[in-house]
């Protein structure tokens, strides 16, 4: 048997440093390839490290909550086998997986090192589990933690706890109130952690709809939330500034004090919006699949785009480079801080494959497993700021980017319509732009753009 030293990795994007969050093995466990070794959180997302090699884990290198320079050893294993070192990325010949190099003797143990490190990314959340983070405009959640092991088994400690658990007396049939619901709803009160027994059911057939699904998991959030907690018993608390904190903060001042910004604002009668996302709501076709203005807003960034391209650029000191596709962000908002994966090509998406995609991104975000790679190479960004309520704003662009758009609440007001006050849904539009790109006169034709999309859905058929 040899002693080897797993070095910290570098989980993709060129990453430097990281925390140790947590360990899930101790000193003097036995281990298997592909076990999960420890919970790391770098500057954009909670990462766990699978094991390269099986063994015994002879000493934890570095304590939780210290942050370390990727290539530093952090777990040193009594493995099985043959000698397997592992250096730093980029310090060995084979650079194929971008993390580590095999510079010992040829074995199995090798092989499934660069696999697992490079499989990082790839983690199967629990459907069971609650959602722990809030995507702006699709409501928050509860914490999750848990993973599901290959082959679809789940591990001893999730399935003695699911043993532990009391099960429910039996109810005969005539006393028990059935829960009528299509299995498409079933799966988002699934998702959303809503328990259908608990649902007021408002259909004609007294089914639960989609509707009374997500009302449920809104006012279940709002409840939770409605305490006001204490004082600590401190008069000061002092958070330390790192991770995903610390790299908001850089990318927040890089922007805003490196690109010159300029902001326009309208506001819009979107009751055509609103009825046309009710129509989808009930059509066969989109069934399963959570619809909201932020849809039809994305919809509509991807129309504008096309018409004023150079609001889909990034700027480097010897030129612009304007991008022919969109990678589309949408700001989340999580418990660790603010993150904004991307829709990859979204400009080549029918409205249901976005809707998906959409859906997608937000349970990835929720579930706290959004990866580096969902992060990167964004082209515009939208934040839903009408989620907490509020009409507009001035958003700072995400680096990288010349815009960002803010889509404010969508509220009944009175507005004139061919001469006479009505009572019609209204939303303020606002972007962001990178003035020493986009000029005043295209940053106005854009927000139009998204107005008049807003305003008549059916552009979109366009």
């Amino acid at each position: 048997m040899a002693v080897s030293e797993f070095p910290l990795p570098d989980v993709g994007e060129g990453l430097t440093e990281a925390e140790i969050v947590s360990w899930k093995v101790a000193p003097g466990d036995e281990i298997t390839v592909n076990q999960v070794l420890v919970e790391i959180e770098t500057a954009k997302s909670l990462v766990e490290l699978p094991s390269p090699f099986a063994g015994t884990v002879q000493k934890l290198l570095v304590e939780e909550g210290a942050t370390v320079e990727v290539g530093t050893p952090i777990i040193s294993v009594q493995s099985v086998g043959g000698s397997v070192e592992l250096t730093a990325p980029g310090s060995g010949e084979d650079e194929s997986h971008g993390m580590m190099s095999d510079v010992g003797t040829e074995s199995s143990a090798a092989d499934d090192a660069a696999a697992a490190v490079a499989d990082t990314a790839s983690t199967i959340a629990n459907e069971d589990d609650k959602p722990g983070a809030v995507l702006v405009g699709y409501g928050t959640g509860g914490h999750v933690s848990s993973r599901r092991r290959k082959g679809g088994q789940p591990a001893k400690a999730e399935t003695a706890a699911a043993a532990a658990k009391p099960r429910p007396a039996s109810v005969p049939a005539s006393f028990a109130s059935p829960i009528i619901a299509k299995p498409p709803i079933r799966k988002l009160a699934k998702d959303l952690g809503v328990e259908l027994a608990e649902v007021a059911a408002t259909g004609l057939a007294g089914e639960t709809t989609r509707e009374d699904v997500i009302r449920h998991a809104s006012q279940a959030s709002v409840f939770r939330n409605i305490e006001t907690p204490a004082w600590g018993d401190e008069r000061e608390e002092r958070i330390p500034v790192k991770g995903v904190r610390k790299a908001i903060a850089k990318a927040m001042v890089h922007s805003a004090f490196t690109a010159p910004h300029v902001s326009v604002f309208t506001d819009v009668d979107a009751t055509r919006t609103m009825e046309f996302v009710k129509r989808l709501k009930n059509s066969p076709d989109f069934a399963g699949v959570r619809v909201s203005p932020l849809l039809i807003m994305a919809k509509a960034v991807n129309w504008a785009v096309r018409r004023n391209p150079t609001v889909n650029s990034s700027w480097t000191d010897k030129e612009i480079i304007v991008h022919h596709y969109v990678n589309l962000g949408i700001a989340a908002a999580t418990p660790r801080g603010l993150i904004v994966p991307n829709i990859k090509d979204a400009q080549d998406l029918s409205l249901f494959d976005l809707a998906k995609a959409l859906e997608q991104l937000t349970l990835t975000a929720r579930d706290g497993k959004t990866q580096p790679a969902e992060m990167s190479n964004g082209t515009i960004t939208i934040t839903n700021i009408g989620s907490y309520g509020m009409d507009t704003g001035t958003p700072i662009i995400n680096p990288g980017e010349a815009a960002i758009v803010a889509l404010g609440s969508i509220k009944q007001k009175p507005w004139v319509v061919d001469g006479e006050v009505r009572a019609r849904y209204v939303t303020t539009v606002s972007a962001s732009f990178d003035h020493r790109i986009v000029d005043g006169d295209v940053a106005s034709r854009f927000v139009a753009d998204l107005a008049s999309v807003l305003e008549e859905p059916a552009l979109l058929l366009d």
